[in-house]
């Protein structure tokens, strides 16, 4: 992946007006996130998965009413660690559940069920960007072979313990303070002046049903659409902890990640087929989240390469961040590099030497804590940033070979300014950037041509937090 070239322009001249190249933070480590990747513990996940897997089963339809088995139990727990993570965070995460019924799905669910997901919510702290919404889930519920066998054992310790605990660590480590203290006055300055926070709110989610349907996810993704939450991106963290493939081989070198291009749809509007038609096929939102995911992963967990798969998910199957994009959210998958299928929705057994189900021996915990220290990275960028910039245009009022942008102004009291981005229209991630102050929306790129390269533009803050970069409409008129 090609770094940034900070190209340095020391005046641009637009119509009549010279544009001085004011400050605007370079590309540095914020201090908070690096801090927070190195506290997402491997430990606390492996005890976080063995946990999960001692449910024995947590089929959808196993028993809601038992102590220390089935989906029940497991729920129950799941939200006493999410609700003793919001203690210490002086009850800034706000945990709860999301319950509904989920009417007859004939074979999966064939009298219905009561569907139950864990929510914890971290709100974020700046009025201008705390209703901009990002989600990380993972789905807790499990499954060994038959659709209804909801007694055999279903260890589910990859599929999908892994990523639940994986987000169940997210929302320890983010909502936590950033130090601990040993008198109570301390304490209580450590509380008021040392958490870590974020402008925009994180919600965090152990969904349920996601083997029968993503029946979890799509209800909270509907209603979320229903009541208008503006969730920014989400992602779904499943199957995130294997790294050694039934050949033997073992890999733990990167994470897939599932960014679809272009919704599926039988009607496009007006503004899709108009990206469609000037070659921005690879920028709608989803592949800049993308884009932006292995750019900020690259900068603080470098040891965990995000391989982007231009897809919406595994080849004709599904998770789930698909109810999230039929609803219009940006939303992506993370997987392991190789899925181990005898140990996928299998009875635990052995046959002639081949051992088969999803038990806890097989997870590689080192691997799943990259994951999530990844996820963490880009939340944490994410939801400190300013928000992309809204009504991004490149102008094509005349044939000319430099390229002109224009932009509304951001609100967001912390902006610093702009990034102008471009690359190669065969290349995967932005090459060359130019920033421009808070005081600039509009800006002649000189001698790159729009005809040759894709364009987007980012929003900067003051602490170098980065947006996502939006990719401009055709603009015909001054």
């Amino acid at each position: 992946m090609k770094i940034l070239s900070q190209l340095v322009v020391p005046a641009v001249w637009l119509g009549q007006v010279a544009v001085a190249a004011e400050a605007v933070p370079a590309n540095t480590l914020d201090p908070q996130i690096k801090q927070i990747v190195a506290e997402i513990s491997p430990v606390n996940i492996e005890a976080t998965i063995r946990k999960l897997v001692s449910f024995k089963s947590r089929h959808t339809l196993s028993s809601t009413t038992h102590p220390t088995e089935g989906i029940g139990a497991a729920r129950n727990w799941i939200k006493a660690e999410l609700e003793r993570s919001s203690r210490e965070s002086g009850g800034r995460l706000v945990v709860e559940f999301d319950a509904f019924r989920q009417e007859p799905q004939p074979p999966r669910l064939p009298n219905g069920a009561d569907i139950v997901n864990v929510v914890a919510t971290l709100p974020g702290a700046q009025p201008w960007a705390k209703d901009r919404v990002y989600v990380v889930s993972g789905h807790y519920d499990s499954l060994a072979i038959g659709e209804t066998d909801y007694d055999a054992p279903a260890p589910g310790a990859n599929d999908d313990a892994s990523g639940t605990a994986a987000v169940m660590e997210l929302a320890r480590v983010m909502s936590r303070y950033t130090f601990d203290a040993g008198t109570a006055a301390v304490m209580e300055l450590a509380r008021v002046m040392s958490r870590y926070t974020f402008d925009a709110t994180i919600v965090f989610m152990a969904v349920a049903a996601e083997e029968q349907g993503l029946n979890g996810s799509r209800h909270w993704a509907k209603e979320a659409k229903r009541k208008g939450v503006k969730v920014a991106a989400m992602f779904t963290n499943d199957i995130v902890g294997n790294t050694l493939a039934e050949d033997g081989s073992r890999d733990g070198s990167y994470v897939r990640l599932f960014a679809e291009g272009v919704l599926p749809r039988k009607e496009m509007t007006p503004e899709v087929l108009e990206q469609l038609g000037t070659g921005g096929e690879n920028d709608f939102p989803n592949r800049q989240l993308a884009r932006f995911v292995q750019t900020v992963g690259a900068r603080y967990v470098p040891q965990l390469k995000v391989k982007v798969v231009y897809r919406r998910d595994r080849f004709h199957r599904g998770g789930d961040h698909a109810p999230f994009l039929d609803e219009g959210f940006p939303a992506l998958r993370w997987t392991e590099p190789v899925e181990a299928y005898t140990r996928q929705h299998q009875r635990v057994r052995e046959e002639n030497g081949q051992r088969f189900g999803d038990t806890v021996e097989f997870i590689d915990f080192a691997y799943t804590a990259n994951v999530a220290r990844v996820n963490a990275a880009a939340l944490a960028e994410l939801a400190s940033a300013p928000a992309t910039p809204s009504g991004v245009q490149v102008e094509v009022i005349q044939l000319e070979h430099d390229t002109t942008l224009r932009w509304e102004p951001s609100p967001e009291p912390d902006l610093a300014g702009y990034r102008i981005v471009w690359r190669e229209t065969t290349a995967p991630t932005w090459e060359h950037a130019v920033d421009v102050p808070k005081t600039v929306t509009r800006y002649m790129v000189k001698g790159v041509s729009k005809d040759n390269v894709i364009f987007g533009v980012q929003a900067v803050d003051q602490g170098g937090h980065v947006s996502p970069a939006v990719y401009p409409r055709p603009r015909s008129r001054l």
